[in-house]
């Protein structure tokens, strides 16, 4: 049986890999602060030796964005240290590591879709910390090991645009939504499925860095249209520039990011975002 610990398992993602766990047959330790305090060294070193752990789904992290610009030492501790701490003590027993990034280590500024390999120009304490993990994650040496990019995630579980939208569109007439901000929604549950689905397969040296979202593009207005009409709701969406939401840190306006690598490497099929979306909503509705 092959063990797998899953951090910030009561997440967006470590949630839906919980939810479709039962469908494939290795042995899952769901941990979250609770269970697991990621920022301690030792703890995560004892955690692994005494379970056998082969394989950590990193899901963990510090997604307070705004917060995290005053916050920022316990951001720092767990996007970046805490990821130095979990590869060391899984490369300690010759295991392997999937590590969840984000957009955010981009700038935003750019105009056609970010590549693996791209240089990082993170604009808040958020993508900071979690581009300094990616970096620290790549200084240890590892195999079959991923750091995997996402964006603008939603889930039937947690709080996230979508679950947000669902609220307000049934409390109020109308909603002001950012329209120049361009990227690509991600269903929590097609990542997940991808993560348990690639790891019988992995097969490299090192730790390669790929992004996933589901295709397509979109604002976060177009995104909010979205719902609304596939929820049958009748609240109208206003579009409006980010300059009248200010918020505490910076968001990036373009963070579409190329797949082409990832797709190809593991023969994958991902999901439109409106059919996801759809699919989405189906499970929150029932």
């Amino acid at each position: 049986m092959h063990n797998i610990l899953v951090t910030g398992a009561k997440g967006q993602l470590g949630s839906e890999i919980r939810a479709i766990s039962e469908n494939y047959s290795f042995q899952f330790f769901f941990t979250d602060q609770e269970e697991l305090d990621i920022t301690k060294k030792e703890n995560i070193e004892s955690f692994i030796q005494d379970n056998k752990i082969q394989t950590i789904i990193n899901c963990a992290a510090y997604t307070a964005v705004d917060k995290a610009e005053s916050d920022q030492e316990i951001a720092f501790k767990v996007n970046r240290d805490a990821v130095g701490y979990l590869a060391s003590a899984i490369q300690s027993v010759e295991g392997n590591m999937i590590h969840i990034s984000t957009d955010y280590v981009f700038d935003g500024t750019g105009y056609k879709p970010y590549m693996p390999g791209d240089s990082a120009n993170p604009k808040n304490i958020y993508g900071k910390s979690k581009w300094e993990g990616e970096e620290l994650m790549r200084s240890i040496p590892l195999y079959n090991s991923l750091i995997i990019r996402t964006s603008w995630v939603y889930s039937e579980f947690g709080s996230n645009f979508v679950r947000t939208m669902l609220r307000l569109g049934k409390e109020r007439e109308t909603l002001n939504v950012i329209d120049d901000q361009i990227g690509s929604p991600t269903y929590a549950a097609d990542l997940a499925k991808v993560l348990l689905d690639i790891i019988p397969i992995l097969d490299h040296s090192g730790t390669r860095t790929y992004h996933y979202s589901n295709e397509g593009v979109c604002s976060w207005y177009d995104f909010a249209i979205e719902i609304m009409e596939k929820a049958g709701l009748s609240c109208e969406i206003i579009p409006i520039p980010t300059s009248q939401y200010p918020t505490t840190a910076s968001r990036p306006h373009y963070s579409v990011m190329e797949k082409g690598g990832f797709k190809s490497d593991y023969q994958l099929a991902i999901p439109y975002w409106k059919n996801s979306l759809q699919a989405c909503l189906n499970k929150l509705t029932k």
